[in-house]
């Protein structure tokens, strides 16, 4: 089993928490005073132009950059104040799909999977079961003993999600899952998420340029019975009661400058945003 299950279905808690962040470097002020929340159970897709701080915010909530000033909270732990052995323990409960996929190029499938299972000291019995496990979740367990470089870019994407999930994260961060791959790999990606989403109740934050990846998550949904994505309904077919959330943030001039529902979104008159509609 991916994910641990243990979210509950009733009223969702905090599970990321900006508040008043701001980080710069010798260029100048990137982000200045962000403050948003995701929900356990929540994806938000966060939009914006590049060099706005898409990934400068999921590696802050990851720990892996620290703000200038504001405090992060992720699982009710104070990301932002922590030292660096407390954030190695933290980090165990984050899963991090890097952009491009950042796999080890002299390392096999199955070894990249594991490498984090390794630092983390799991029993060696364990591993492989794990790693397997996982590379079947994306139909990818042939290619355990495959280089990174045998494999196509979409495979590359999907080992890459592997690896985030190896430890069972209740969080999965994604940048850019989808950026560069033809629109068939693309749905592969998105179906995965959907999946790990709607069967194993993972909160996600997702930093893309796509909105079409967003519109996606919010308007489909992995029904386990089917074994496929199924479009959302509003005759009563779609998804349950306690469906999964999705919505949008837009980042602009390192602010917010949008943070809604996906119809809201969708019905916006700000020539801003509509420019992510055509």
């Amino acid at each position: 089993m991916i994910g641990d299950g243990s979210f509950p279905f009733g009223e969702a808690r905090s599970a990321i928490v900006f508040d008043n962040v701001r980080i710069g470097f010798d260029e100048g002020e990137i982000l200045r005073g962000v403050s948003f929340c995701v929900r356990e159970r929540e994806t938000v897709v966060l939009l914006g132009e590049t060099g706005t701080g898409k990934t400068l915010t999921l590696k802050m909530a990851a720990g892996l950059l620290r703000p200038d000033s504001g405090s992060i909270d992720v699982l009710g732990q104070k990301v932002s104040q922590m030292e660096e052995k407390e954030l190695l323990a933290f980090r165990r409960k984050i899963g991090f799909m890097f952009q491009e996929g950042a796999l080890f190029d002299s390392l096999t499938v199955a070894e990249n999977v594991a490498y984090r299972l390794h630092e983390d000291a799991m029993p060696a019995a364990e591993i492989e079961p794990r790693v397997r496990e996982v590379l079947r979740f994306v139909e990818l367990e042939h290619t355990m003993d495959q280089l990174p470089s045998e494999l196509s870019g979409g495979m590359r994407r999907r080992v890459s999600i592997a690896r985030a999930l190896a430890n069972r994260p209740p969080i999965v961060l994604y940048d850019s899952p989808t950026a560069g791959l033809d629109p068939v790999t693309s749905q592969t990606i998105i179906t995965l998420i959907l999946r790990l989403r709607d069967m194993y109740g993972v909160t996600a934050l997702l930093a893309t340029h796509r909105l079409q990846d967003g519109f996606a998550l919010a308007n489909f949904h992995f029904d386990p019975r089917a074994e496929r994505v199924v479009a959302n309904s509003r005759n009563g077919s779609g998804p349950p009661a306690n469906a999964a959330r999705t919505r949008f943030l837009v980042y602009r001039d390192g602010e917010i400058y949008f943070e809604g529902e996906p119809e809201e979104i969708v019905n916006a008159k700000d020539p801003y945003l509509k420019r992510y509609l055509v």
